[in-house]
């Protein structure tokens, strides 16, 4: 029997499964306040996916105003938070579009389809921007290397992103690959994607104009990924996730390939007045926020969406999240030539609704009303949660326990060759090698350098007469996130900032992926509270905008929650693409300076970590107007020819941005550290604010100066040549004996 609106009005004391739809009693309540009678079942299922956790970020709202309340000036940002994706301004009539999501539960449950689907969402979001996708970038994080489910759980997700991402013909340019024995059962897969398109055509979410038509175009809706959001994003991790493989999506790359096409040719063909991804939620998610978002109403004829499963009930096609899904807004006069497009390409597509200027979502199945509501109800007015927050009760114990106390090392040599071979200081080729980084032949720089880069020049038509480019970095940073939540975020922004300005290139725009534990867990809210808060305060400092995002919580199996993990995303641009700087020490004979200053900075550091499993004391600080002033060096002097290489200073300190410049180009150096410095500090210490950089002798007075312009310290090290990183009197190693100790480890661990 049809659950039609007349048929709940009439009995309204029917049960329904609520709660096995992650709703709570009194967020049941206020859908039946809302509409004056039980929802039917098709309402609950539109209601209980769009007010769940992920989607309508009821516990996080409060907190994500700050990005917006504290948001810096900026004449790039085109489009801001709020719709799929953030747009910035990168000059010459182009504009580029990114975002990062998180694909963290469905990952752990199917680490293949869970990644795989994964970068198709984040895809389809920068192709409803009406740009075309360029490049995709990853942020993984993964329990301790050697535990038998890391070992499940790596090659899968690793497979799920590159067979997607190498389909789709992106170069996945970049992103991090982290572990930890927190992240057991909560792997976190965060993908993001970049698109440009002319800035004087980008796309919104919205349904404009009563009677245009509204069309349903790519793959048919089956049963894969029904209530994927509310189902695997909403909620804790038990030991019986993986009886939740049914609500994990299942992708088809080649389709997603034919879509992004199609689309492309839709745009360039003006008849397209709004569109939207399905994603999380599908048709419901859909609807609902087109609807809200255009003249205020929509009539689906739901009984007409193209199904590879007949049996499908409304509420299952409703909540399916099957994936390669776009819905389109398109007047009648250009419904013709919207079709013919879709032919062209395969593309199946059916107009499903009209717009209406009725202020109401109404659908029908075969001629039966099933949904009768306000959209706005749904895609923006779910509950609003000020969930308690309090510091965790042994946060001061662990700000105390400074690792200042560990006993030092005698040998500088064996402790860098240690750490480089560690599982999150070693070469992550093992992964990268598996994505195609060059696809295209538009990347620039890719992995292992700081930041990937892309020129644009060859990538969109039209955009031969410009010589910019784009850069992106990823960055975040647990242990540092679990000692101050503040300072730790800010630490993520800074390091993404650092990476895309060692480039060469202007940071511009910030997008984030926020994963935290349960918000209904004070102690984890405070975490959350506390890093959107140092984030929002550090882009204001630095002068870049948040544009967009994604917020992950429920990351904790049972009462163990993964360290705080705010995930940063940094897109900048280069004025001129051919002055990028490389990575790494690029040729002999040049002098190695060391830019910053060094504090003896330890807590959260990958010595204390990976020598004695410490984690205690205080994160490094973070001086924004010193790394402002970083960056404005490193990119003028890019822009003025001044340097032959860089590399930022991070994870492991001086000894392992050396080790790490020297593998780079197979180029040695010998340097000495600065007269009357700890040794040990010197090379270890994980201050902030600081980068390696090499120039000519010719260059140097010029950079000198140029460094005492802006008050950046500016030390000189040595100079590069040879065949060994050589520290008289400290260290010498080989560069063949850094590169076997770098390279063994993640293939002996995934043998």
């Amino acid at each position: 029997m049809i659950d039609s609106v007349g048929r709940a009005a009439e009995t309204p004391q029917e049960p329904q499964p609520y709660a096995e739809l992650g709703m709570k009693d009194d967020e049941y309540q206020r859908v039946r306040d809302l509409l004056g009678r039980r929802p039917t079942s098709s309402e609950l299922a539109i209601y209980s996916v769009m007010w769940s956790e992920h989607c309508s970020y009821k516990s996080s709202k409060v907190h994500l105003r700050q990005f917006g309340t504290k948001a810096p000036k900026s004449e790039a940002l085109l489009v801001g938070m709020g719709e799929n994706a953030g747009v910035v301004d990168i000059g010459d009539g182009w504009a580029a579009t990114f975002k990062i999501e998180s694909h963290n539960h469905p990952s752990y449950v199917e680490p293949h389809q869970g990644a795989a689907t994964g970068v198709g969402g984040i895809v389809r979001d920068i192709m409803s921007m009406g740009a075309r996708p360029v490049a995709v970038m990853d942020s993984l994080r993964f329990g301790a290397a050697d535990a038998p489910d890391t070992r499940r759980v790596l090659p899968g997700v690793v497979e799920g992103i590159s067979s997607y991402g190498n389909c789709l013909g992106l170069p996945n340019i970049g992103g991090e690959v982290v572990f930890d024995p927190c992240y057991i059962g909560n792997p976190l897969v965060n993908a993001l994607c970049v698109g440009l398109l002319r800035k004087d055509q980008i796309k919104l979410a919205t349904a404009p104009g009563p009677g245009n038509q509204v069309v349903l175009f790519g793959a048919l809706t089956g049963p894969d990924g029904i209530g994927g959001a509310s189902v695997l994003a909403s909620a804790t991790f038990e030991d019986e996730s993986q009886a939740k493989r049914p609500s994990v999506q299942v992708g088809d790359p080649f389709m997603e390939k034919l879509l992004i096409e199609c689309c492309l040719e839709l745009f360039a063909a003006d008849v397209v007045v709004g569109i939207q991804d399905l994603g999380a939620a599908g048709v419901a998610c859909a609807t609902t926020e087109l609807a809200a978002k255009g003249t205020g109403g929509m009539d689906v004829r739901l009984d007409l969406v193209p199904l590879r499963d007949p049996r499908l009930r409304p509420e299952e096609i409703l909540m399916s999240e099957s994936q390669e899904r776009m819905m389109a807004v398109v007047t009648p006069a250009d419904i013709p030539a919207f079709m013919e497009i879709c032919r062209k390409w395969d593309i199946p597509a059916t107009v499903i609704g009209e717009v209406t200027d009725t202020g109401r979502l109404v659908m029908t199945w075969h001629g039966e009303t099933i949904v009768d509501i306000e959209p706005g109800t749904a895609a923006d007015e779910g509950p609003v949660y000020q969930r308690p927050y309090a510091e965790p009760a042994g946060q001061h114990a662990l700000n105390a326990d400074d690792p200042s106390r560990l006993p030092r090392p005698d040998d500088l040599g064996a402790t860098l060759l240690r750490l480089l071979g560690s599982p999150n200081l070693a070469s992550k080729e093992w992964v990268t090698g598996q994505y195609d980084r060059y696809v295209r032949g538009n990347t620039v720089l890719a992995q292992p350098a700081d930041a990937g880069v892309l020129r644009i020049g060859e990538v969109m038509p039209g955009a031969s007469e410009t010589v910019r480019g784009i850069a992106l970095a990823t960055d975040g940073n647990g242990r540092y996130a679990r000692l101050d939540p503040y300072a730790g975020a800010q630490l993520a922004l800074a390091e993404a900032y650092r990476n895309v300005a060692v480039t060469g290139a202007r940071p511009l725009a910030v997008t984030n992926c926020l994963n935290f534990g349960s918000p209904e867990d004070p102690e984890v809210m405070w975490q959350f509270a506390e890093a959107v808060r140092g984030l929002a305060d550090a882009c204001r400092a630095l002068g870049v905008p948040v544009t967009g995002g994604n917020v992950s919580f429920y990351n904790q199996t049972g009462s163990a929650a993964i360290n705080p993990t705010p995930v940063v995303g940094v897109l900048g641009v280069l004025d001129d693409v051919r002055r990028r700087v490389p990575h790494g020490f690029t040729a002999p004979d040049a002098r190695v300076l060391l830019l910053g200053e060094t504090a003896a900075e330890f807590g959260g550091s990958e010595w204390a970590h990976v020598e004695h499993g410490h984690l205690g004391g205080l994160p490094p600080k973070f001086q924004p107007e010193v790394e402002r002033a970083l960056a404005t060096v490193l990119t003028e002097a890019a822009t003025r020819g001044l340097l032959t290489g860089s590399h930022d200073l991070s994870d492991g300190g001086l000894a392992v941005a050396l080790a790490e410049s020297c593998l780079a180009h197979g180029v040695g150096a010998t340097v000495s550290l600065p007269p009357g410095d700890d040794p040990f500090v010197a090379l270890f210490s994980e201050s902030a604010s600081r980068a390696l950089v090499t120039v000519r002798p010719e260059s140097f007075d010029a950079f000198a100066a140029l460094c005492g312009k802006h008050e950046v310290p500016c030390t000189t090290l040595g100079a590069t040549g040879g065949t060994a990183l050589s520290i008289p009197g400290v260290l010498d190693i080989p560069i063949e004996t850094l590169r076997t100790t770098h390279e063994g480890t993640l293939p002996a661990l995934m043998a």
